[in-house]
């Protein structure tokens, strides 16, 4: 529910600020903008059951996020999401934390902002892909010797955004943003004897408040 609020803030926002102007020129074509801020990786798993311990858990991370953008024109840009790598901890119901896995999550998008260049507010929404690498992933509680091996196949998969842009002045602005990427993964790992395959839908939402610089 707290998702959906989000989300449908920032659209309802996006309606009621496309005419809010200032005499300087904010996103235009040509323009190049890096943001830097928190980024909030929140996941929404569902797995099939491992044994009879049930689904896995997967916990939230906070990381630096990045996003690079490019103005094609005054209304329609393209945005790469990248990040310092995010590490979770892997649990089980009745176990607790079993493992660690950290990943990178680059989305590539494609955006329209509202109102023009010389709206001090910039509503956007964005829609395109994204690549999700597992690496470094480990189990901290093996069952006494019982799990080993594990591993963690790549993604890829949609992703969505929403987002706002104030600009502070011509070269400055703050950015809140709310993304859903669809990651799935097959986890893989030995149980005693027995090789076993568990997929994992990973659907993070991603919460990002920044700074931003254009060029």
């Amino acid at each position: 529910m707290m998702n959906k609020n989000i989300v449908s803030g920032l659209i309802a926002t996006a309606l009621l600020t496309t005419g809010f102007t200032s005499s300087a020129l904010a996103h235009q074509a040509g323009d190049i903008i890096i943001r830097a801020g928190v980024a909030v990786v929140a996941p929404n798993e569902s797995s099939e059951n491992v044994a009879t311990f049930g689904e896995f858990a997967v916990s939230s991370n906070t990381q630096l996020g990045l996003n690079f953008g490019y103005m094609i024109t005054d209304n329609i840009g393209i945005e790469l999401l990248a990040a310092t790598p995010f590490s979770h901890d892997v649990s089980l119901e009745g176990v607790g934390k079993i493992a660690e896995t950290k990943q990178l999550p680059p989305t590539l998008v494609a955006q329209y902002y509202f109102g023009n260049a010389e709206s001090k507010l910039r509503p956007y929404i964005g829609l395109g892909v994204n690549y999700t690498n597992f690496y470094d992933n480990e189990f901290t509680n093996d069952l006494d010797g019982a799990l080993t091996n594990l591993s963690m196949t790549s993604s890829w998969g949609l992703a969505g955004q929403v987002g706002i842009d104030y600009q502070i002045n011509k070269s400055w602005l703050v950015n809140a943003s709310v993304w859903y990427a669809k990651i799935s993964t097959d986890v893989k790992f030995n149980l005693g004897a027995d090789a076993v395959k568990i997929e994992t839908d990973i659907d993070p939402w991603v919460y990002m408040v920044s700074i931003g610089y254009t060029f």
